[in-house]
């Protein structure tokens, strides 16, 4: 369903889209410290500016969060939500200016891509459904929060436990679509993230057989681990089989079949962190690591932790010192806000799209565990976090285009 002036004023407006990403990218909310006071400041008077009243909640006062209602005829609500914190950067690895530059259709900063252009987009249709007289067929709700990139307590999580997003579908501003391929992300993957410590006897370096070597034992552990998890097939839920499908077509241009295929037939293992000894003449008492294991959606990740204990059991010395752990969530293909995004996404690009899993997880895990059905869509580049990051007008055009068209298609599909 179209809403014939408001993507006309849309159409007109490119560069306005442009010009507020620029805004926003000019305002420093690299993360830590992750500053958002100036951002939302910004949001609030673009939205005073509209009419419409606006909320701040705050957990910490450096990290607010806030929130805008547009109301539509219909009772259901369509949130469009994103994150004003950024990742840091090292200016002297950038060309361009790494707080804004435009340079013909390029848009250049920290943010154009994750995910302030997105943001600038979510404004942009706000602003075109009220000054066109668009009453939209749905509510919608606009929040944007912080503390996004370090997994913070400050930004959903700080929304959700003050039970102030309430909506029957959200769609997040994470860049989804690049020149190369179009998706919108359905899903994420679990993760299991171990800290093993191994414990020994010091001796000299000169008579190692009369220690025992902390970094040997952690090693052996380590080998055996991830040994078993990474032959392990992993059973996923019928409703997630179709998706990884899309997944493996999606990301396998960039890394091959067989590799995309991996990653979700089958747990992967990243051993971050390796820590231990003191000097090169001593056997070391202590030595510690960490990895990072992820599952494939809906894989229940107590079972395989289970499992992980139950291995470290016949290694001497190795144990647990900390664990943290997620399950992977997933919506039905078929779900109305996948249906709808799907849709207008297709409509507006004029190519397929695939329904994906992220190969990682954010602020739609937590969201989807809190039982509101989240996907992840917006047209940028593939530069997020990278240095000379930069998304283009025509991305933020089609970006916007498609959030207008989002609560009509959302409507029919429910």
């Amino acid at each position: 369903m179209r809403s014939p002036s408001t993507i006309s004023s849309l159409q007109d407006r490119r560069d306005a889209v442009a010009d507020r990403t620029l805004e926003l990218v000019g305002l420093e909310t690299t993360n830590p410290p992750g500053n958002t006071r100036e951002s939302v400041a910004l949001l609030e008077s673009w939205f005073d500016d509209l009419g419409l009243e606006t909320d701040r909640v705050a957990t910490d006062p450096e990290k607010p969060n806030l929130l805008a209602t547009l109301p539509g005829d219909g009772e259901r609500t369509l949130l469009f939500l994103g994150h004003l914190d950024t990742v840091p950067y090292d200016p002297d690895g950038w060309s361009y200016d790494p707080l804004g530059e435009r340079v013909g259709d390029r848009i250049y900063g920290r943010g154009t891509t994750d995910m302030k252009g997105a943001v600038a987009a979510m404004v942009e249709v706000a602003r075109a459904y009220v000054e066109t007289g668009t009453t939209p067929p749905v509510t919608l709700s606009f929040v944007f929060v912080s503390d996004e990139e370090i997994a913070g307590e400050a930004g959903v999580r700080a929304l959700l436990e003050r039970d102030r997003l309430a909506a029957d579908a959200c769609v997040i501003g994470e860049p989804t679509c690049d020149a190369e391929r179009a998706s919108i992300t359905v899903a994420d993957r679990g993760s299991i993230w171990l800290t093993l410590e191994a414990t020994g006897e010091a001796a000299h370096g000169s008579r190692p057989m009369l220690g025992e070597n902390a970094i040997d034992r952690l090693w052996a552990a380590l080998e055996d681990v991830r040994g078993r998890l990474e032959s392990r097939r992993l059973s996923v839920p019928g409703a997630v089989e179709p998706v990884l499908e899309e997944s493996v077509d999606y990301y396998a241009p960039a890394m091959g079949e067989r590799t995309a295929r991996r990653l979700f037939e089958r747990p992967t293992v990243n051993l971050g962190t390796l820590e231990g000894g003191e000097a090169v003449n001593s056997v070391p008492r202590e030595a510690t690591a960490q990895l990072d294991v992820r599952l494939a959606p809906g894989v229940e990740t107590p079972a395989v932790l289970a499992d992980v204990r139950e291995w470290l059991v016949d290694h001497e010395g190795v144990s647990i010192a900390d664990v943290g752990w997620s399950v992977g969530t997933y919506e039905d293909p078929d779900a109305p806000v996948v249906a709808a995004t799907r849709s207008v996404a297709t409509d507006v690009l004029e190519e397929d799209v695939f329904r994906r899993s992220a190969t990682g997880g954010g602020d739609a895990k937590q969201l989807r565990n809190a039982g509101i059905p989240t996907v992840e869509f917006a047209v940028a580049t593939d530069t997020a976090h990278a240095c000379d990051e930069y998304t283009t007008v025509d991305a933020l055009a089609a970006t916007a285009e498609a959030y207008a068209r989002l609560p009509g298609a959302f409507a029919s599909f429910s």
